[in-house]
């Protein structure tokens, strides 16, 4: 039992953590979920040891389930139905960690190409698996300079290459074209390529997106990953990676004493993450996916018109989630928890309101001297032709 004084700050973490749960838009987190019905999975020590598509010896697991959210994104991404294999992760670092550890497999004297707009986790993972990567430009709105894929892959025409393609850069969801890297490696001369897609944030909705970007298998991905936490909605992170199964076969090796197969990165696995993905994509299927993207959209599409309106200059990538402004300082950038780098954003997650905008753009007209130097961000807004974005 706990003490009172225990009891007491047990009780304030989760004031603390409400209260900023009502308060941050910086970051891709749904936050309109409700999982209560799965509550009583967490009195029972479920773990997904091993393969999803093996049964080992243990049987406090919910590898049906997991297998069940592997079919369905493995269909959403348009795998053939006897060429793919995926597990759900513990998020996306784990997902983009573990298609650089299939590539390496594959092409060991690869080089990896990817931009400085992707996530860090690749950079973690190449330095962990001991690959060798070069940077690409990217342009001002996060995508990939295929000019300078071509310059620089040619530097290394007689080795494979490894792309890690995004499908939403995290600062400006940017998305990259799977199609069109590999053209361009063509026309370096490279023919063993290898591509990864990272579609953390927009992987649950890019196949409605319109036109739809090229990412998926059928355009010449090698292995995908997407969060589970961020459009679709978690109460603890989670993932899915879907691969080629071709790819999967050269890394499994038999595990006797657990009756299965390692395949997967980590031994022991969460087998309460499966259920809630199970039950969210039971309960949205593609059509919920496709409304929750435009009702998203449709927030984000407002938080430009409300922040323009002050004149703060936001803009964002056609049919983004995300809503990029000048470099946000101070009290407003803490409260609402606004990720930060050269630039801020706002993404319009599921269960972000026209009301959190409003909230949002008063505190800002309130406290505007303090959190931009607007003249010398529209200067450097304008000199970057993003006043030309579509929004």
């Amino acid at each position: 039992m706990l003490t009172k004084i225990d009891q007491n700050r047990l009780d304030q973490l989760f004031e603390s953590m409400n209260e900023a749960n009502n308060h941050f838009l910086g970051y891709p987190f749904a936050r309109d979920f409700d999982y209560s019905a799965l509550w009583r999975f967490l009195g029972l020590t479920g773990n997904n040891l091993g393969d999803p598509f093996q049964d080992g010896y243990y049987r406090v697991d919910s590898r049906e389930f997991e297998r069940e959210v592997v079919r369905f994104f493995a269909s959403l991404f348009n795998a053939e139905a006897d060429d793919y294999w995926g597990y759900v992760t513990n998020g996306g670092t784990e997902g983009n960690i573990y298609g650089l550890y299939l590539a390496r497999q594959l092409y060991p004297n690869a080089v990896v190409y990817c931009t400085p707009d992707t996530h860090y986790s690749v950079n973690k993972g190449t330095h962990l698996l001991g690959m060798e990567s070069v940077s690409v430009r990217s342009d001002q709105y996060g995508v990939m300079d295929y000019d300078d894929l071509l310059a620089k892959s040619r530097l290394n025409a007689d080795r494979p290459a490894i792309v890690v393609a995004n499908i939403g850069t995290t600062m400006k969801e940017g998305k990259d074209d799977i199609a069109r890297i590999r053209e361009t490696l063509r026309e370096s001369g490279i023919r063993d390529v290898y591509v990864h897609c990272d579609a953390a944030l927009c992987g649950p909705f890019a196949p409605f997106l319109d036109p739809k970007p090229a990412f998926d298998f059928a355009d010449g991905a090698d292995s995908i990953t997407i969060s589970g936490h961020k459009f679709i909605g978690s109460p603890m992170p989670c993932g899915v990676i879907v691969a080629r199964k071709q790819h999967v076969e050269r890394v499994s090796r038999a595990i006797k004493y657990i009756g299965t197969v390692d395949t997967t990165l980590t031994g022991s696995r969460n087998a309460f993450t499966p259920i809630v993905l199970w039950y969210a994509t039971k309960q949205l299927g593609r059509e919920g996916l496709r409304k929750l993207m435009i009702e998203c959209q449709a927030v984000a599409g407002y938080a430009v018109e409300q922040l323009n309106a002050i004149g703060v200059p936001a803009w964002r990538n056609a049919g983004a989630l995300t809503v990029v402004f000048p470099k946000a300082h101070g009290s407003v950038k803490t409260q609402w928890q606004l990720a930060t780098d050269d630039v801020s954003h706002l993404i319009a997650m599921p269960g972000t309101t026209r009301q959190h905008i409003d909230s949002f753009a008063a505190a800002i007209d309130a406290n505007r001297d303090a959190t931009f130097l607007l003249d010398s961000a529209r200067d450097a807004l304008e000199k970057l032709h993003l006043t030309d974005q579509v929004i």
